[in-house]
């Protein structure tokens, strides 16, 4: 069955998170994509997870559906290769820092010059542009000075990180959707251009519209922990067995909630009935919700205000090890067993987004560090095996 984006070469140059996951999401539609790495050594995200047994598995997840070649660009034959393969592609993807690139000779304006229908990203902590181009950035400066941090953690806690590499992850998001974006304007006008994605603009633009609200009102977000700055209850609780969360988002929800609980009348009781009246009370709220909460188990709790009971908007508080086998996960895919030659299988997470004329797929592991030189410089670049056996001798491929 065809993908929607199967007819695209992509040029891969980006290292750990974001960027190779901006790549693996146009992967997934059915991109080819060939992943430069540095000779010997590769990839950082090869070294920075746990491996089982020698095997770097997140990086192979994370690099799913890519064909992997080393070169190493900063070397004039290296910088030359990249040129002929920058004919051949649809796309160039890189985060080193801004302007890394340029001082190279492989900056956008250089390679638009071989190849004026190339879409070239550029992913970075601050973009191209701007006072703050050249500082470095990893996950947490982004979310610190993006903003997101601040409005993250208890009350009366420091700032908190969001979990995961969650900055990272979603400036690959926005960088794929960029890509796209361009590649649809190319389309129209057979023009390629520069998409350039800062991970401070990413999390900025995630602040819960809050820049809106300050500018307009003079409010400035608090950390609020678990709850919702605009409505209550809508928090995490304690039951007998575990937690679960309640997201009780209009005053119809908590009048079905408060009748689940066997308190009807403080669904209607005014000190509760309004959202912002509810707001003031919150402490109250959520102290009513908790001791109910903490006198069932999960199972309890879900069966009483699940679709089959209340339907008062619910969910336990899921750990990776259950979610690898629950039953939703398993309906919609999101688990994909792939081969692998030692390790026998290795499940990594599915597609999303789920197309229903052209479905992404997630086919195959990452590459090992330079296991597709032969294919990609013989059917990219005509090389032959004495022109390859000099590049390697050079520490060029």
């Amino acid at each position: 069955m065809p993908k929607a984006l199967d007819d695209l070469r992509v040029v891969d140059l980006t290292r750990v998170i974001a960027g190779p996951f901006a790549t693996s999401l146009l992967g997934d539609l059915g991109a080819r994509i060939i992943k430069v790495e540095l000779p010997g050594r590769g990839d950082d995200g090869r070294y920075g997870y746990p491996a089982v047994e020698g095997v770097p598995v997140a990086f192979l997840a994370l690099n799913r559906n890519k064909k992997g070649i080393t070169l190493d660009v900063r070397k004039p034959q290296g910088a030359a290769l990249l040129r002929r393969l920058v004919r051949e592609a649809d796309v160039l993807v890189e985060n080193f820092a801004a302007g890394t690139m340029d001082k190279w000779g492989l900056g956008y304006a250089a390679l638009a010059e071989i190849n004026p229908r190339l879409i070239y990203a550029a992913l970075s902590g601050f973009g191209q542009t701007g006072p703050y181009k050249d500082r470095t950035s990893y996950d947490i400066i982004a979310q610190a000075i993006g903003g997101l941090m601040a409005i993250t953690g208890l009350p009366d806690g420091p700032p908190m990180r969001g979990g995961g590499s969650l900055g990272d992850f979603i400036g690959g998001v926005f960088t794929a959707v960029g890509i796209l974006g361009a590649l649809h304007f190319r389309e129209r006008t057979g023009k390629g251009q520069m998409v350039d994605v800062s991970n401070m603009d990413v999390i900025f633009s995630l602040l819960d519209n809050w820049p809106t609200v300050h500018a307009t009102t003079g409010r400035v977000p608090q950390r609020t922990g678990n709850r919702h700055p605009f409505t209550a209850p809508y928090d995490c609780f304690e039951a007998q067995d575990g937690f679960v969360v309640i997201g009780v988002g209009n005053s119809l929800l908590f009048r079905d909630l408060m009748t689940a609980m066997g308190m009807p009348e403080l669904g209607r009781d005014p000190r509760f009935k309004s959202a912002p009246a509810r707001l003031e009370r919150h402490d109250e709220v959520n102290r009513l919700v908790a001791e109910w909460v903490k006198s069932k188990t999960i199972d309890q709790v879900l069966q009483i205000l699940g679709p089959q009971g209340a339907n008062v908007p619910c969910a336990p508080v899921m750990t990776v090890d259950r979610l690898l086998s629950d039953p939703q996960i398993k309906a919609r895919e999101m688990v994909v067993e792939l081969s692998h030659k030692l390790l026998g299988h290795i499940p990594v997470t599915g597609v999303p987004f789920k197309l229903s004329a052209s479905p992404a797929s997630i086919d195959r592991l990452g590459p090992e560090l330079g296991q597709h030189n032969d294919e990609i410089y013989r059917e990219w670049l005509g090389l032959s095996e004495s022109e390859l056996q000099a590049l390697r001798g050079k520490g060029v491929i």
